[in-house]
């Protein structure tokens, strides 16, 4: 199975922006953005002005790469967007946001969607009481995510729930810290996804 196996960091610079890729270093000063403030390569500080293409591409771009999936699975997840109800950037980004490896991420259950996804594959998650190690399964209202007994001892798992739980979780997630659980309590609102995106965008891009 293809995957992107280059620095994150500079996924991040290229969208001049904090994609929370690295987990717990991003909040640092060691974070990439923080210190080179512009897109990487030999001509990242002369770069020109985009067009309105290139504007919607690197729209697009950001929260592909912040959900850490390639383009055809992007594109099948808008196409099935566009065939429900709602407003389809909004809809995109719901499913995005209630993929398996997204909610094990937001309820701190690990240290960003890298780990949650690996921790999937390896079969240590449960969903609802079965082991579910497909990382883009999508996730609905009233399933419960849990982390396998077995696995409870891992460090990373551990630590992940001792920051998250310092830090908070999305409203429409509940999380009890000590069973190493959560539950998803409705389908996220576009205010409750913390993505500064302009799906708009992306819907133009994919519509031409």
């Amino acid at each position: 199975m293809a995957r992107y196996t280059g620095p994150q960091c500079r996924l991040c610079r290229r969208e001049t922006e904090k994609l929370f890729l690295k987990g717990d270093r991003c909040f640092t000063e060691k974070c990439a953005v923080e210190r080179r403030q512009y897109p990487p390569g030999q001509h990242g500080q002369r770069r020109g002005k985009l067009s309105d293409y290139g504007v919607q591409l690197r729209e697009k771009q950001k929260v592909r790469n912040t959900y850490g999936v390639l383009e055809r699975q992007f594109r099948n997840t808008f196409v099935r967007a566009e065939r429900k109800k709602g407003v389809t950037g909004e809809v995109l980004l719901q499913m995005m946001e209630t993929r398996l490896d997204n909610v094990v991420y937001r309820m701190g259950l690990a240290p960003n969607r890298n780990s949650a996804r690996q921790l999937t594959k390896h079969g240590h998650i449960l969903v609802n009481g079965k082991e579910l190690n497909i990382p883009s399964c999508s996730i609905g209202v009233g399933d419960v995510v849990e982390v396998k007994e077995a696995s409870r001892n891992i460090g990373i798992i551990a630590d992940s729930l001792s920051k998250a739980e310092q830090r908070g979780v999305p409203s429409w997630l509940e999380v009890d810290f000590q069973n190493f659980k959560g539950k998803v309590l409705e389908i996220p609102s576009r205010e409750d996804i913390q993505i500064p995106a302009q799906e708009q965008l992306i819907v133009e891009l994919y519509s031409k």
